[in-house]
């Protein structure tokens, strides 16, 4: 399905952007940690997540076009500085095999993440977001790489080809397209991140992931410089950093409404972790512990 640079690449990167479709057709992006996971024979990738975070879980169970961007090499153990995006249908068991979490997505995890605190207190704090993991299976569609971070030029495929035509445009918001929060304060939050990408419904109904760079911030929305399609359409941005272990990260969501190069952003979700990795992990625990709570009392567990 894919080369072995892009294996590489799929196999090693500490993070990547996972990309789903919302029901009004905008795209959400959203860091993930996908531990290496794929089986290049059976054509597949994966990543895991807590149900304690259950909302993605919901998006990909109502629509399981995906994508996966494989976009930056920090802290990882790939070097080729491609740009690889890998398409897919995902699924997921929302009662995983234990067996199969201890012997395989552990040892995984501990690779790139540390080893996991263990312990009385630790067991207890952290069981909603070690013991309540659910695995990701993507099966993929196609796999596209740019031999560029940037993504200049046609980029290689494997697997189905992409279509040939582009996306048409859509139907604007009936709320109207202009920026709904502060476009000067979220442009200068973007600024400051050193990865920052753009995502929106392609052709077929995957969604499409490419790097932007961050313009001035206008009236109409801020300004961004990359691959992007014509005309106006729903598209989600995401601005992010990460340290080794991902013990210290910082990202910067968006959705809104993309307009020949001018993002106008109508939502605006974040958060900044410590380079600490108990308060980190205390903060994991908590917010997997009420992000569970919420998914018990919506019917997901």
């Amino acid at each position: 399905m894919w080369s072995e640079v892009e294996d590489e690449i799929i196999g090693g990167d500490l993070t990547a952007t996972l990309a789903y479709v919302t029901p009004a057709g905008g795209v959400v992006l959203t860091p993930v940690a996908p531990i290496g996971l794929r089986d290049r024979g059976a054509g597949t990738v994966g990543f895991t997540t807590s149900l304690g975070f259950g909302r993605k879980l919901d998006r990909m169970k109502q629509n399981p076009r995906i994508a996966l961007a494989y976009h930056a090499r920090e802290h990882g153990f790939a070097r080729e500085q491609y740009f690889v995006l890998v398409q897919g249908t995902a699924s997921y068991d929302i009662d995983p095999d234990r067996k199969t979490l201890e012997e395989h997505i552990r040892p995984a995890s501990s690779k790139f993440l540390g080893v996991p605190r263990t312990g009385p207190f630790w067991d207890r704090w952290l069981s909603a977001y070690y013991a309540d993991r659910v695995l990701v299976n993507v099966q993929v569609e196609r796999v596209l790489s740019w031999r560029h971070p940037s993504c200049d030029g046609q980029p290689s495929v494997s697997g189905a080809q992409p279509p040939q035509d582009p996306p048409t445009p859509q139907e604007p918001p009936r709320k109207g397209t202009t920026p709904r929060v502060d476009v000067e304060r979220a442009a200068k939050r973007l600024q400051s991140l050193p990865h920052v990408l753009a995502g929106y419904t392609g052709a077929d109904g995957f969604p499409m992931v490419v790097p932007v760079r961050v313009g001035e911030a206008r009236p109409a929305g801020i300004a961004l410089a990359g691959p992007l399609p014509s005309g106006g359409r729903r598209a989600g941005l995401l601005g992010h950093r990460y340290e080794a272990q991902l013990i210290g990260l910082e990202t910067r969501q968006y959705t809104g409404w993309l307009q020949d190069g001018v993002y106008a952003p109508h939502t605006e979700n974040g958060f900044r972790a410590p380079a600490n990795k108990t308060l980190l992990l205390l903060a994991n625990g908590f917010m997997a512990r009420r992000g569970l709570k919420r998914a018990r009392a919506a019917g997901r567990a």
